[in-house]
């Protein structure tokens, strides 16, 4: 089954600078991630001819409009829905319209110009259920939510909140050899407990910082990649769910186990010969949930497998080695686009001092939050070409 996208190879990755605050439009984050992906796989922009975008504040304009606007005569275009399984969806499509000979370059991109009362602007009308419903209630935004997800799963299972910090530890210090990241301190298990808190359980740095930002990868054809004559990654199996469970608003936030054993049987790997993780991380509990999703560890045991385990770039498990969305920003739609973006660039050998020994990776999205939950999940695995 790692057949489905025979024939097609990524074989460029960028990104468009990381900032708090800044007067970019998303047209000029596109650009400059799509230029530094295009960069990185030698091709010009003259070569793109198909486009997957992905961003929150694109509105009133489109994928055609973007399209126009960097200049792409695009017989493949792919407008992301989903919010943070965006990205993977999006590089799912364009490789099938590549293997169907639909188009032979793609871009895939995502960005956004966020910062933290934009972000929270948009989350009061962010689809009709938070819109029409939660948000005249005194819908506290994203952290309420995750809060309680966050307190469920600790009374649940037993976690401690000392289990959470070691993951925002860990990243941070992935974090810190990534130029790109906004955060540039290491950070202590004192000073994740110290933090104010800003949701019971939640602390400060248990969320995401809002920013500006893009992200981009570029697939290719296989002879067009032969061409380049760098080095490029196959994608071995990309899945996507969404409402998993239907009828079920209560259920564990994440469809990762309605789509765990397709995503293992058609790339034909075992979930212990990954060499590395890029979960998507808007919250730690969250990460605790695609670990145990994506059988990194059993249903329950994430906080356990962090209490035991080494996920820095050091580690036998490397998670989100550029820092994730937690310590390195949330870009809008590019917190979707990050963890693509860095399994690329790992398995390219592009991640700088980060860099890994590694062959394998697993990257996951998640996105769309409606009545308590994200709706749209997805994960891919990825490996570099010999």
């Amino acid at each position: 089954m790692a057949g489905a996208f025979e024939g097609v190879r990524i074989v460029g990755a960028g990104q468009a600078p990381y900032a708090k605050r800044g007067d970019k439009s998303v047209q000029r984050l596109m650009y400059e991630a799509g230029g530094a992906a295009l960069a990185d796989a030698g091709l010009s922009w003259g070569a793109v001819d198909g486009l997957a975008v992905s961003c929150f504040l694109l509105p009133p304009d489109n994928a055609p409009t973007v399209a126009e606007h960097l200049g792409i005569e695009a017989r493949f275009l792919f407008q992301g829905l989903y919010g943070g399984a965006s990205g993977i969806i999006g590089m799912a499509h364009a490789a099938r319209a590549i293997r169907d000979g639909a188009c032979d370059v793609a871009l895939v991109l995502a960005a956004d110009a966020f910062d933290v009362a934009a972000h929270n602007e948009t989350l009061d009308r962010f689809n009709g259920s938070i819109k029409e419903y939660m948000s005249p209630q005194g819908f506290g935004g994203a952290n309420g939510m995750f809060a309680l997800h966050t307190r469920l799963y600790m009374e649940r299972h037993g976690a401690e909140p000392e289990d959470f910090g070691r993951f925002c530890i860990a990243l941070r210090e992935n974090a810190l050899r990534n130029p790109n990241a906004l955060f540039k301190t290491p950070l202590t298990m004192a000073d994740y407990l110290g933090a104010k808190p800003i949701a019971d359980p939640l602390r400060l740095y248990d969320c995401v910082m809002p920013c500006a930002g893009g992200d981009a990868v570029v697939l290719a054809s296989e002879r067009t990649a032969a061409r380049l004559g760098g080095p490029s990654v196959r994608i071995l199996a990309a899945e996507e769910i969404h409402n998993y469970p239907a009828n079920d608003p209560y259920a564990v936030p994440g469809g990762w186990t309605g789509l765990s054993d397709r995503l293992y049987g058609r790339a034909g790997v075992a979930p212990a010969q990954m060499d590395f993780a890029q979960l998507y991380d808007d919250y730690p509990v969250m990460a605790c949930v695609q670990m145990e999703g994506l059988g990194l560890c059993a249903t329950g045991r994430a906080h356990e497998f962090l209490r035991s385990t080494d996920i820095t770039t050091r580690g036998t498990l490397p998670i989100n080695t550029g820092g994730g969305q937690l310590s390195a920003g949330q870009a809008g739609a590019s917190g979707g686009m990050i963890g693509v973006y860095e399994a690329a660039a790992q398995l390219l050998g592009r991640a700088g001092e980060r860099q890994l020994d590694c062959r394998l990776g697993l990257v996951s999205g998640y996105g769309m939050v409606a009545y308590g939950r994200g709706l749209c999940s997805s994960a891919a695995i990825l490996e570099r070409v010999q």
